[in-house]
């Protein structure tokens, strides 16, 4: 534009920009996109600064914390001080703290799941938390679903890993989610698995649950708990929240 107007201030007023600003660039060999700098200081107060020490300690001292159970924590302590739109900004710093600071993490390799595919459960013991009613210690199970692609969630309170709380616990979940996924994985529990037969692989009353509900059923290989790690994992997250 400069090379085809009579001076700078035309040229300026037919881009649209300050006269200053037009000579500004001229003098620059440079495309105004590569002057651009990144920026190294925050434009706003980090609203958790002032709860950072503390919340640190304590994602420290339980590593499986999750930023919403922090943050809904910070919002009832303290009343109004919390927008619910500053969960983000927990959730990227503790993201920060724990990649550059935190704890090793544990190299796994990721598995890639499919939306509707695939469902897993599991029976977790939760005497570790030493949970009391009226001063009286509360020996409990929860019974534990979940979609490993949504990471959707069920429990259901039970006191022994018997078929009927199989029974029970899964088809509250189908109920609960409105749906069935095409495959059920469980570990090799005995009142599902055939473990020590070839008669067939699963239990007559297991094997006639999932024709039911026309899921296809799946079992982990002998010692390989990982195979139904996506539900251990939520077993532990679950804990550490209630915890």
């Amino acid at each position: 534009m400069s090379k085809t107007e009579k001076n700078q201030e035309l040229a300026a007023a037919k881009a649209g920009m300050d006269r200053k600003t037009a000579r500004t660039y001229l003098g620059d060999p440079r495309l105004p996109s590569e002057r651009k700098e990144d920026r190294s200081w925050r434009t706003r107060t980090d609203p958790f600064d002032e709860e950072w020490e503390k919340i640190r300690e304590q994602v420290a001292t339980n590593p499986g914390l999750e930023a919403k159970t922090i943050f809904e924590a910070l919002q009832r302590q303290h009343p109004g001080k919390f927008a619910d739109g500053q969960l983000r900004t927990l959730q990227r710093r503790l993201k920060h703290w724990r990649a550059t600071a935190g704890p090793e993490q544990e190299v796994f390799f990721a598995q890639k799941h499919v939306a509707g595919r695939l469902g897993q459960s599991d029976f977790t013991r939760m005497g570790e938390l030493n949970i009391t009613i009226g001063g009286q210690r509360f020996p409990h199970l929860l019974y534990h679903f979940l979609l490993t692609y949504s990471n959707w969630e069920d429990v259901s309170l039970c006191y022994s890993e018997s078929f009927e709380s199989l029974s029970d616990g899964l088809q509250n979940a189908l109920w609960e989610l409105g749906g069935v996924p095409l495959d059920h994985r469980t570990d090799r529990m005995s009142l599902a698995v055939n473990n020590a037969s070839d008669e067939g692989e699963f239990t007559a009353r297991y094997g006639a649950l999932l024709r039911h509900y026309k899921m296809a059923g799946q079992k982990i290989q002998p010692r390989k708990a990982n195979e139904n790690g996506d539900v251990e994992q939520r077993h532990f997250r679950l804990k550490c929240a209630i915890d």
